[in-house]
């Protein structure tokens, strides 16, 4: 009776290890060849057949990189049917020769038992023939859309808060109709200094704005981002926005020899903060402590995280001298494997170090 038991074990489990889904691709590359950079998107279909004996079910695909979009058959395909992988490619903007993978993962016991298997990997590739230029490129407005347009419309500055700095915007109408610029939602901070045109642009017509960013209304400190906008007649694109990246720092130069030998002092109990390993979607809370050794109160005037990963707030935003302030920071685990790094910038008022950079990084299993 003990041999037929065994006997049965094992014809069972060799039973179970038959019995299962296979996915078998015809081909594991689609090569579109040359395609022209106008010439829209263009898709390619990858043929399987499930050789198992068991339903095959895709249970992910996913592209190599944002350049391509994944359909795939859904559902289960039973043995010996066929389903289908389909990836799209834009080439606009990519001129030159591509090559992207696509990752699939099945229902096939490999992945159902490990879910750190290598994927299938199917690929496609090109050459993308570069376009001819536009007659925006050609004059130097490649940013933004419309028939009216920006040249330049990101600027970056590092300013003190007692300055002020003035941009100067060339715009150009290539319509066959007179476009109007007009400030909408004007800015305390920001501000129209002058324009070599009236209220509108001749069709073919170019021009300049000049505006003025004032740091010193602006009562912010560290890395800001700023936007202002035109409100145009332009067909395509109405709204015309100009970007700015600000760095402002705290100016101390005013500060008498009394002033800078009772200013406050920012020390903090740590320069590196590793949340370990955490699991996908699960977070974890670290403190640190910020402590005044000055003589006048240490205000923190913000505190700025690299990534919305890490979420951080204090508990006091002024702390007198001798007095501690506890720096909460929130680590919120992304749904996928990965190393996250990233910085917390303390903004004070110290006038010797007015900005102290945390590093901080964790592991997501």
């Amino acid at each position: 009776m003990k041999k037929l038991s065994l006997l049965f074990v094992a014809v069972m489990s060799a039973i179970f290890c038959i019995a299962q889904p296979e996915i078998k691709f015809e081909n594991t590359t689609y090569d579109f060849g040359k395609i022209k950079e106008e010439g829209g998107k263009v898709t390619g279909k990858f043929v399987f057949t499930n050789v198992g004996n068991e339903p095959l079910e895709l249970t992910n695909v996913r592209p190599g990189c944002g350049c391509t979009a994944a359909n795939y058959t859904k559902g289960a395909i039973a043995p010996g049917e066929k389903g289908y992988i389909e990836a799209t490619y834009n080439p606009y903007n990519r001129p030159g020769a591509f090559n992207k993978n696509i990752r699939v993962t099945t229902n096939e016991p490999k992945f159902l038992e490990n879910d750190k298997a290598t994927p299938h990997m199917i690929f496609i590739k090109g050459e993308v023939i570069k376009r001819p230029p536009t007659e925006f490129e050609v004059a130097g407005y490649d940013k933004g859309s419309g028939m009216a347009r920006i040249k330049e419309p990101n600027v970056s500055h590092n300013v003190m808060n007692s300055e002020a700095v003035n941009d100067t915007f060339y715009v150009r109408n290539f319509w066959t109709q007179p476009v109007t610029f007009e400030m909408e939602k004007p800015l305390e901070y920001v501000t129209e200094v002058s324009r070599n045109f009236g209220s509108q642009l001749n069709p073919g017509q170019e021009g300049y704005i000049v505006l003025k960013y004032d740091a010193s209304k602006r009562n912010k400190f560290g890395q800001v981002k700023d936007m202002v906008s035109f409100k145009t007649n332009d067909s395509i694109e109405q709204v015309k926005r100009i970007y700015y990246a600000m760095n402002i720092k705290e100016d101390f130069s005013k500060m008498t020899p009394k002033q800078l030998k009772n200013a406050p002092v920012c020390n903090i109990d740590a320069e590196n903060i590793n949340f370990g390993e955490l699991g996908k979607n699960e977070t974890k809370t670290e403190i640190i402590k910020v402590t005044n050794t000055g003589k006048n109160p240490l205000i923190i005037r913000d505190l700025q995280s690299s990534t919305s990963l890490y979420k951080v707030s204090a508990n006091m935003m002024t702390i007198p001298s001798g007095g501690t302030a506890d720096i909460t920071i929130t680590f919120k685990a992304p749904g996928r494997s990965s190393t996250q790094n990233g910085t917390l910038d303390i903004i004070t008022n110290d006038p010797n170090n007015s900005v102290r950079t945390i590093k901080l990084t964790a592991k997501v299993n």
